[in-house]
């Protein structure tokens, strides 16, 4: 193992976040049980924020960036792990409270860990990554949730070209639904009809004011955007329909009213990754390893060295970047 590594750091700049590369050394890294070889992590709307520091999403300093990561266990102090194990991690406080995956090594707690399926690489699976992962919780939800149906009403996805919007068509495709993309990029429709798309919507129209109760149209929907985009879908969910949140692309905001819950029993469906339980991680990557086709998983992302870092940052908050980021580490 090389003595000093490459790390993207954010640190207090005259009391503001400032990100910067900063060679480590294992000894700086957290005593946590697991010693991780990292080959890949990913770049979210979150990390563009951390990186740009344009958001203070770390809340400790200094901190090591990255919200995911992918490698080999090189040490493990816990029973459940061992050197060679090929390991993901998604969200649990990295670049938030954790210290994260930009960076050539990490250490980890073992509970962080899920277990790289045997179909996928580590580039494939940060080409999945938090969005992808997200995406799929998302689809597991409407399912539990029994609000739409193989070959039913349309399956609204906002932010439809993002990483979580484009996971989220090509898996509601893959199980039946009928999949209608909402993006203001007419350019990204080739991509996002060869996922499954069968449907269009011009972002645009999701973001006018309307009235609380509109015509209804969607089953359900996986949505990133949130704001007015959030609230329009909602209004125009069918009775007994689902959305499931999980973005705040557009805004945090929420400026609707109740009528469609109490009026339509539409429910509104939070899903967080951050935290969500290993039970649900697992079955949310079997999906994926089950129905994310791999030829429609290498449109989806595309490969980037860590040196790009400030530069991708600028254009994931500027709504440049079609699909997934995977961060090479390494280069």
């Amino acid at each position: 193992m090389a003595d000093t590594f490459t790390a993207f750091v954010i640190e207090d700049a005259d009391g503001k976040p400032k990100g910067g590369f900063k060679p480590l050394s294992l000894s700086d890294l957290p005593d946590h049980d697991v010693l991780v070889e990292v080959a890949y992590s990913t770049l979210n709307y979150k990390d563009g924020l951390a990186v740009s520091g344009k958001g203070r999403i770390a809340r400790k300093l200094p901190m090591v960036a990255g919200i995911d990561l992918a490698g080999t266990v090189v040490e493990s102090r816990s029973a459940d792990w061992k050197a060679g194990d090929k390991v993901i991690v998604n969200g649990w406080g990295l670049s938030e409270t954790q210290w994260g995956g930009y960076s050539r090594f990490q250490r980890v707690k073992p509970e962080w860990l899920t277990r790289l399926p045997d179909v996928f690489s580590a580039e494939e699976a940060m080409g999945i990554g938090t969005a992808g992962y997200t995406a799929a919780l998302c689809v597991d939800a409407l399912e539990d949730w029994g609000a739409i149906q193989p070959g039913g009403k349309e399956v609204l996805v906002t932010g439809a070209a993002g990483g979580v919007g484009s996971v989220a068509v090509a898996l509601l495709a893959k199980a039946g639904y009928p999949v209608t993309a909402s993006t203001g990029r007419p350019e990204t429709h080739e991509y996002l009809s060869g996922l499954g798309a069968t449907g269009f919507i011009d972002r645009a129209a999701l973001q006018e004011k309307g009235p609380p109760l509109q015509k209804e149209r969607w089953a359900g929907g996986v949505d990133s955007v949130g704001g007015i985009t959030l609230v329009n879908a909602l209004s125009q969910t069918v009775w007994g329909g689902a959305i499931a949140a999980c973005g705040l692309a557009g805004s945090a905001d929420l400026p609707g009213t109740v009528l469609p819950h109490i009026l339509r029993s539409v429910t509104l469906i939070g899903v967080d990754s951050v935290a969500a339980p290993a039970a649900r991680r697992e079955r949310a990557w079997a999906r994926l390893a089950r129905d994310l086709d791999k030829d429609h998983l290498k449109t989806m992302y595309t490969v980037e060295p860590m040196s790009k870092l400030p530069e991708l940052a600028g254009q994931i908050l500027a709504g440049r970047v079609r699909g997934r980021v995977v961060i090479d580490v390494t280069a």
